[in-house]
C-alpha cells in the first residue's frame, strides 16, 4: 500500500492524499508537479521515473490514512 507522503520532498508543498498533483517514483519519493517538471520527471534521489500518484479518498482514506511524516528538509 502506498504511504501517501504529505509533502513535496524538494519544496515542501502540501500534497493531500485526496488531491491530484503529486508524482512518485518506485520508492515513493514524492514531488509536486512543478518540481517533477524541474527534474525532468526523474527522481533526484534514485533516478527513477516520476509518475502521477493515484489519489485516495472517502472510506479508503479513512480506513488507510496518509502518512503525516514530512520529508522536506529545509
Amino acid at each position: 500500500m502506498l504511504e501517501m507522503r504529505p509533502d513535496c520532498e524538494r519544496c515542501g508543498t502540501d500534497l493531500p492524499a485526496n488531491a491530484g498533483g503529486a508524482f512518485i517514483c518506485s520508492f515513493e519519493c514524492t514531488f509536486c508537479a512543478e518540481c517533477a517538471d524541474a527534474v525532468d520527471e526523474r527522481c533526484p534521489n534514485c533516478g527513477g521515473e516520476l509518475l502521477d500518484r493515484p489519489t485516495r479518498s472517502g472510506k479508503a482514506l479513512a480506513a488507510n490514512p496518509a502518512s503525516t511524516e514530512r520529508k522536506f528538509k529545509h
